[in-house]
């Protein structure tokens, strides 16, 4: 299509915010064509693919869904979208709690990029690897494992995230204190699309650089709204001879997991052997083995003075395998100890760790004080924690809504943050202006603008509402 056509389209859209119903199903024409056989139309797939049985915040179907398999298959959906002002909206592991992926009501396409899914280059001698942005990341460390590589990925968020939505919340995991997060320089280069179709490479392969600012961090946590990332170079780490350890305490101050949640985690049937239904702190010691008896003598020594009534390593890798993985299966497990029909809001914020014992303390008895169960994760060694509300009802929402706002105001008084993990999204856009600054929100909004002036990536997610957004509306 010519400069000039798109222009002309532009001059004559310029009164209007998105693309009319006409205008959609023209986009949806020239997708079909473009695209012939990876267009979904399915009125349940829109619906599935457009909000998740996770996440309660405002959702929408899309309009349709693209099965993207390349770059430029990404480039294609783009162009399209954007002649038309056609929002777009990213989908790959679909994990995500705060509305990430949720369809927008004027109408959207949804890049569904989950068959992108190939790890393309292994360098064992640089220790990294390039992938595309479909790839999850257990899929990286089981293809290492398999191809005897002595190298994985260290970022760990939940089961199934894909490297590109690990990318677009700047995502966390357990692994975090010894290995950082998403934040951090796990993610050498990234190929995004751009919202002018445009396809750029923001770093080379290099493990350092001083060539102007990092624009590989512009894309960390800007959840799909500056852009799609379709491949990314992940920077490996060693692997390091590991065990797994359990202490129980009295209190959910010391601890990683309340009793709530080593209750869930028996009920649930996942483990075993029953695990000590009291607040459990889990940790993983890594080392030559003489290091880790140090470590772990030191440690018992610690935790003792803190109460602590057990302490024990897993006995075999299976079981230290399994103890991990129960961590990581919080949600299912709070599901399913929960009964027939119970469903879970999930939160998390992040506070220095000095604050965290109080943000926990008070969290638990606010919720108690409400009637209201729950179990908490966290991860002690950085100050983030998550809070798995229960309820059966839509007459309980309000009540579990209001419960999570004072959860994260409370965090943010404590100089935290209202996610230190799961990212922004939709469900948590209304607290950066009290945790940021305006001034600050303000300068994510003229990035946000400079780069996608039309405002059709991913829009309604991540940064608060203004007055013209919450007037926008789809003109017919």
């Amino acid at each position: 299509m010519a400069k000039s056509d798109i222009a002309d389209i532009f001059s004559q859209n310029a009164e209007r915010k998105y693309a009319s119903h006409q205008d959609l199903q023209q986009a949806i024409s020239e997708l079909q064509e473009a695209l012939p056989n990876k267009v979904i139309m399915d009125p349940n797939a829109l619906k599935t693919y457009g909000s998740s049985a996770n996440s309660y915040h405002p959702a929408s179907p899309h309009s349709v869904i693209v099965q993207v398999h390349s770059t430029d298959d990404v480039v294609k959906v783009v162009n399209i979208a954007r002649k038309y002002r056609v929002p777009v909206v990213p989908y790959s592991g679909a994990t995500s709690l705060e509305g990430h992926f949720s369809g927008i009501s004027a109408g959207d396409i949804c890049v569904d990029l989950s068959a992108m899914d190939q790890i393309l280059e292994i360098h064992e001698d640089d220790g990294d690897l390039i992938c595309q942005a479909g790839t999850r990341w257990e899929d990286v460390n089981q293809i290492l494992k398999d191809k005897g590589i002595p190298l994985f990925f260290p970022l760990d968020p939940g089961p199934g995230a894909t490297i590109g939505g690990m990318i677009g919340t700047g995502c966390s995991g357990t692994n975090a204190v010894r290995y950082g997060t998403a934040k951090a320089e796990w993610f050498l280069n990234v190929t995004v699309v751009l919202p002018n179709g445009k396809v750029i490479k923001t770093r080379r392969r290099a493990r350092k650089s001083s060539a102007g600012f990092d624009t590989t961090k512009l894309f960390i946590g800007a959840e799909g709204t500056l852009g799609i990332v379709t491949e990314a170079t992940l920077r490996l780490a060693p692997v390091i001879p590991t065990k797994v350890a359990m202490a129980q305490f009295p209190d959910v101050q010391y601890a990683l997991l309340d009793n709530h949640m080593m209750a869930a985690i028996n009920l649930a049937g996942l483990t075993s052997r029953e695990l000590p239904v009291s607040d459990t702190l889990f940790l993983k010691l890594q080392g030559t083995d003489s290091s880790i008896k140090e470590t772990a003598n030191a440690i018992k020594k610690i935790f003792k003075k803190h109460g602590s009534s057990q302490f024990e390593f897993a006995a075999t890798q299976q079981q230290a395998e399994e103890l991990w993985e129960n961590r990581k299966y919080a949600l299912m497990s709070t599901l399913t100890a929960g009964g027939e029909g119970t469903r879970v809001w999930t939160t998390d914020v992040c506070v220095p760790v000095s604050r965290l014992p109080e943000l926990v303390y008070k969290t638990k008895k606010d919720l108690a004080d409400n009637g209201l169960h729950s179990t908490i994760v966290g991860h002690v060694g950085d100050g983030n924690f998550h809070a798995l509300i229960q309820f059966h009802k839509d007459e309980e929402l309000p009540a579990v809504s209001a419960a999570v706002h004072r959860l994260v105001h409370r965090a943010i008084a404590l100089d935290g943050t209202c996610t230190g993990e799961h990212g922004v999204g939709v469900g948590k856009k209304e607290y950066l202006v009290d945790e940021l600054g305006p001034d600050t929100v303000e300068l994510m909004r003229t990035v946000k603008k400079a780069i996608d002036p039309l405002n059709i990536m991913n829009p309604h997610k991540l940064y608060p509402d203004d007055n013209a957004d919450r007037k926008e509306h789809r003109i017919q």
